[in-house]
């Protein structure tokens, strides 16, 4: 075990959640999360050895006093002294970060220029940045952007069809999210294989509340389906991915509703939940349209038929299909997910293994396609707080 261990911190508007790393052996000695932030109610709850605490924020209900709570904890724990350096996820570093970097005051203005590529995100990322400058004096803090792995896709994957001239003025254009998930995925994907990640294209899904699907071809993103803002894309658990734009005009001038009230209703009431009409937890959804419920087994084949059609576009990104990869909650999970996307593709030549596929679960990494398939499909777990940890040490300089 590293004397030296890596705290890692991904803050939203109302949330913080933090682990500290060994970077060596990728355990994790302490994890917290913490709700209800900048509300009197605000707590957080830290667990360790398989015990979980919960602390009341009330005298401090903002980030500042979450990591000042987490300070106190890791004292208790006798962690304090062994923290090396902190790593932040940041969800949007535009165009100006192709790769994590140390933060100095120039990359803080960097991320806050970055701000209206992702107003609910950017300002959380930089009140964990700067609370942990306050409370971890001294030591160094590493951004690690979502956008990263995805700059390296072409122009023309990256281009709106709308006019350059939003594009000049705004960088209006697709950005991609999940970034840190895909690098990690593709680099064990290839390990997990026994082969060069350069020579292998891939069609990587990352799956959960939040879902988006990649292409990686010659070791490098090529295109990814989230797009300006994370709404882009595939089915979510609250998102409703792609639709018409027209929708706008369509709900203002039939529902009486705002762009306001559109956007937000796209955001948090869409997705599985919009259309299952019960809830945004794939498992529910699962378990209902086990049942019979018809808005459930809806859902889920929505969900299934718009990733399965993605990932035949993404083939074309990649050049072609050698492994198309599951990660994330449901990806991880979900075997009846992933055989429904399976069934959907059986012209490229996949064909599922039915046990594999119900093995392949509860971190469980596996090839959940037949010997005889011109592409395999493999399901392996993603770890996006040890990949910070890995970019954190390592420009560290531990």
């Amino acid at each position: 075990m590293s004397d030296k261990l890596i705290l890692v911190l991904n803050c939203g508007s109302s949330s913080l959640k933090g682990a500290v790393l060994d970077n060596d052996s990728g355990e994790v000695l302490l994890s917290c999360l913490a709700e209800k932030l900048n509300l009197p109610d605000a707590y957080i709850t830290f667990k360790s050895n398989g015990e979980k605490r919960k602390v009341d924020l009330a005298r401090h209900p903002d980030h500042t006093g979450a990591v000042e709570a987490l300070m106190e904890e890791l004292k208790a724990h006798g962690l304090d002294s062994r923290i090396a350096a902190v790593g932040h996820r940041v969800v949007s570093g535009g165009e100006l970060y192709s790769e994590s970097i140390v933060i100095t005051p120039e990359v803080v203005d960097g991320i806050e220029k970055c701000i209206p590529l992702a107003p609910l995100h950017n300002p959380a990322n930089l009140l964990g940045i700067r609370a942990a400058q306050n409370i971890f004096k001294g030591l160094p803090n590493v951004a690690v952007f979502d956008t990263a792995f995805h700059q390296s896709i072409p122009e023309h994957a990256y281009t709106y069809a709308v006019p350059r001239e939003f594009y000049r003025k705004y960088g209006l254009r697709r950005y991609g999210f999940h970034g840190t998930s895909y690098r990690f995925v593709a680099d064990e994907t290839a390990r997990f294989l026994g082969k060069d990640k350069n020579s292998l294209r891939m069609v990587i899904a990352h799956l959960g509340n939040g879902a988006s699907i990649a292409a990686v071809a010659n070791g490098e993103c090529q295109d990814t389906s989230m797009g300006l803002t994370p709404l882009e894309g595939l089915v979510m658990g609250t998102r409703s991915g792609d639709v018409d734009p027209s929708v706008f005009s369509f709900l203002a001038e039939n529902a009486n509703m705002s762009i306001t009230q559109v956007t937000d209703m796209l955001n948090k009431k869409s997705g599985l939940l919009g259309i299952s009409e019960l809830s945004n937890d794939c498992r529910t959804i699962e378990e209902e349209a086990g049942k019979g419920h018809e808005g459930a087994k809806l859902a889920l084949e929505v969900f299934a038929y718009r990733l399965a059609k993605y990932v035949a576009s993404m083939a074309v990104a990649a050049g072609g299909l050698d492994a198309l990869v599951f990660t994330g909650g449901i990806g991880e999970n979900s075997n009846l997910v992933r055989s429904k996307v399976l069934g959907y593709l059986g012209f490229l030549g996949l064909t599922e293994d039915k046990q594999a596929n119900e093995n392949a679960r509860f971190g469980n990494a596996g090839v959940i396609t037949t010997a005889d398939s011109k592409a395999l499909a493999v399901v392996i777990p993603t770890n996006e707080e040890l990949m910070i940890a890995h970019d954190t040490a390592s420009l560290s300089g531990l």
